[in-house]
């Protein structure tokens, strides 16, 4: 049994080494013109070399010494028939290698073949053209399996082939043929040791690069979310903070405006809830993506548009503004990034507002172009409020416009007060 089980293995493995054999382990190589150019012009070279060599060496008799005072006669082919074979051997092996990158292995097995088929008298005719098909079938060959298993089966019957009588390779050259392999190695080492450094250099190129750009991704995103949250939370907290201001004032004189505008800051602080909830929920996305939900209650709202700038400019009238809104043009639909740009932008007008112009009348202007979206917001100047600001509403405006290729203009206005005008691009309907 467990033989039968051995050879059972055994035929498997040969069957599926016969197979990967068979199997390419990548496509062919496809020569370029110049490539196919060096190959043919190789085949010529040697051949016409080894043609002349054949016919030289043909139908001669040499004596070659081989002891000291000791010669013996070294027999050629003899007759025309012999010369037309060598001449047909170096044709055949060094003809072959004007294709010995498209087919490498099957070029190995025709010169391998020429090789063997060569007199021992004149094997030079076609030993040369055997070394560069060996190198040939191990460098370009999609074979791997079966040229890994033939090239030691080619060397050594063309290695064996020989006597001490002829050699292969005569003796004045085998110092050469250990030298240029020698230095073709030292110079390959060479190399991979550059190729090896360059390449060192530019991962730590590319890791640095990397690494610079996730910290530039990591200061956008800061300053993307400090400017969400800029534009939230001061809004909202300005109207809230001056609605109780004005509840702590009236709570004892008037009670039922005090009411109502206590009822005001619990809607202001609804609604900044809610854009603070949306901003927060963008931020922990990633927690819910198991399907669990942290806050089943906390549906994420839609981020704020032009359409819901009636309900923007009414939370800042309770505040004691005097704020008028008007659209022009036909509304056309826009990109909800879009959309929050320009509402950030008159949310952030009717803030600066209410903080640094108490009393004074405001007027939002919304102006559907056929090229451009303008939004302007502006007052008619007041009694200071709660001081100068930092500036970074509008910065955080003019970075958020840029995104969509938008402009911002800001400043005093000649007849008094201020005035903010964003001009965003839109695309032909």
């Amino acid at each position: 049994m467990n033989v039968r089980t051995t050879l059972v293995r055994l035929r498997r493995a040969a069957r599926d080494a016969v197979r990967d054999a068979r199997t390419p382990s990548g496509p062919p190589l496809r020569p370029t013109r110049r490539a196919w150019q060096f190959d043919v012009l190789v085949a010529l070279v040697l051949g016409t070399a080894t043609v002349y060599y054949g016919v030289d060496n043909t139908g001669v008799v040499v004596l070659r010494e081989v002891a000291p005072g000791v010669e013996v006669a070294v027999p050629r082919p003899y007759g025309p028939g012999g010369m037309a074979f060598m001449v047909t051997l170096a044709a055949v092996a060094s003809g072959a290698l004007a294709l010995r990158r498209r087919y490498p292995f099957a070029v190995l097995c025709v010169v391998t073949a020429a090789t063997l088929a060569t007199p021992h008298s004149v094997m030079r005719l076609t030993f040369y053209a055997f070394v560069v098909a060996v190198y040939s079938a191990a460098v370009h060959s999609p074979y791997r399996t079966a040229t890994l298993a033939a090239l030691p089966v080619s060397v050594a019957l063309v290695g064996t082939s020989g006597n001490s009588v002829t050699p292969i390779v005569p003796n004045e050259y085998i110092a050469l043929l250990i030298l240029v392999p020698m230095a073709g190695a030292a110079v390959g080492l060479r190399t991979w040791k550059l190729r090896t450094a360059e390449g060192r250099t530019r991962l730590s190129a590319l890791e640095r690069e990397q690494a610079e750009v996730l910290r530039r991704a990591v200061e956008h995103e800061r300053a993307r979310i400090a400017r969400e949250l800029h534009d939230v939370v001061t809004h909202n907290v300005s109207v809230m903070v001056i609605q109780a201001g004005a509840a702590r004032k009236i709570m004892k004189t008037s009670p039922e405006q005090a009411s109502e505008a206590l009822l005001a800051v619990e809607a202001g602080g609804r609604a900044a809830m809610t854009e603070l909830r949306h901003v927060m929920g963008l931020l922990t996305m990633d927690d819910r993506a198991d399907g669990t939900d942290r806050d089943a209650g906390a549906e994420l709202s839609p981020q704020p548009g032009l359409d819901q700038l009636e309900t923007l400019v009414g939370r800042v009238r309770d505040t004691g503004l005097r704020v008028g809104l008007t659209v022009t043009g036909p509304p056309r639909p826009l990109t909800p990034g879009l959309e929050l740009a320009a509402y950030r932008v008159v949310q952030e007008g009717l803030t600066n507002a209410v903080k640094h112009a108490s009393g004074a009348t405001a007027a939002v202007t919304v102006e559907y172009g056929p090229q451009h979206l303008r939004v302007e917001v502006t007052d008619t100047g007041g009694r200071p409020g709660a001081g100068t600001g930092s500036g970074r509403g509008l910065i955080g405006l003019r970075e958020r416009l840029a995104l969509y290729d938008g402009t911002l203009n800001t400043g005093r206005r000649l007849t008094g007060g201020y005035r903010v005008e964003a001009l965003i691009p839109l695309e032909t309907p």
